[in-house]
């Protein structure tokens, strides 16, 4: 009888691969309407331009290298791209998207040997890169619907992606002024902004992008993410220690934070439901190729994502942390996984 060994992912839910994936994406289907609602139809064009770059992208390098294309039918690129194309600022320019969902699938996963092989999160490296390259388009997100100047349409949408103006003539930054010139930035952006220039927490949380709590309109985003999670649990797709790890670690850390210094920190609440949190916790974080596999070691990894996201919204230059903590914490995947490995029956200790 022939064993075969096979690369990761290794799951328990003794699905294909193509429907473990498939399931994953629709878990997203809560957070993606959420934006959608929130933000308009950009989060949904950005979506249709990932998904189709990453599998023509996937086909090319496939053919490249001499393989069959069955590989393009895993729904691993569709994840991708999904993840990708909910990351990206609503109205960013088309060629951005295009470019972060090639790199990801090109040289993030393929260049690495594909599905299984790839040290890093392809979906987060994409996203550092682009955030590192062209800081400008990744930092322009539009505030919430209700909070607009002017309303967008599906077409004034399309024209401001791919030609950089509505069809009234306004830019993606003119359209993120209110009526009195007030530029509006996303929640964890105006305040840690407002915190390096002297304000306190109580003084920033008056900016009506927070809406009295983590942001109009981010805190159910990430509310809708956290169902999406949850169903990942409830189907088994997902084992529990890493986004637990992560929420609890970013609760205890922010909360003592906060107590230390309640005028100069961002409150529990805040770093819990604002940005990318929730879907970096249930979403990206427990990308089953590039995180731990031993049940400590999940643990371990959660509670360093959890640390490295407060530490970098605190200290750091950025106001969203997500991809630079889980992209950190895959290079100590190897050793997390070597120092927390079970011992075997028997093993002398």
């Amino acid at each position: 009888m022939a064993f075969n060994v096979a690369s990761s992912p290794h799951d328990h839910a003794r699905l294909a691969t193509s429907a473990l994936m498939l399931r994953v994406c629709y878990c997203l289907i809560p957070g993606i309407l959420a934006q959608w609602w929130f933000f308009g139809w950009g989060t949904l064009i950005q979506i249709g331009l990932a998904v189709a770059t990453a599998y023509g992208a996937e086909a090319l390098v496939l053919r490249l290298r001499g393989r069959t294309m069955a590989a393009v039918k895993d729904n691993s690129a569709l994840l991708t791209a999904l993840l990708i194309g909910i990351a990206l600022p609503p109205l960013a320019p088309w060629w951005l998207v295009v470019i972060g969902t090639a790199f990801a699938i090109i040289v993030a996963k393929q260049l690495y040997g594909g599905l299984g092989q790839n040290l890093f999160n392809p979906a987060m490296v994409a996203y550092v890169l682009l955030l590192v390259s062209f800081p400008l388009p990744m930092t322009g997100w539009l505030p919430p619907a209700e909070l607009l100047s002017h309303s967008l349409t599906l077409t004034d949408t399309l024209s401001a992606i791919f030609t950089g103006f509505t069809l009234d003539g306004f830019s993606p930054h003119q359209l993120r002024e209110l009526a009195d010139g007030t530029t509006m930035a996303t929640p964890l952006d105006t305040l840690k902004t407002g915190l390096t220039q002297g304000h306190t927490s109580a003084e920033i949380l008056t900016n009506p992008i927070f809406g009295g709590l983590a942001g109009v309109g981010w805190q159910w985003v990430n509310l809708a993410y956290l169902v999406g999670g949850l169903a990942l649990l409830r189907l088994r797709l997902i084992s529990w220690p890493i986004p637990v790890a992560i929420l609890a670690s970013l609760l205890v850390f922010s909360l003592t934070g906060f107590l230390v210094s309640p005028d100069g920190a961002a409150s529990p609440l805040m770093h819990l439901l604002s940005g990318a949190t929730m879907i970096g916790a249930f979403f990206i974080a427990t990308d089953p190729v590039s995180a731990a596999t031993t049940f400590r070691g999940r643990l371990v990894y959660g509670v360093l994502i959890g640390l490295l996201i407060y530490v970098i919204r605190t200290f750091g230059g950025y106001p969203d942390a997500i991809a630079f903590a889980v992209l950190l914490a895959n290079m100590t995947v190897p050793m997390i996984d070597a120092l927390t490995k079970p011992k075997t029956y028997g093993e002398s200790r």
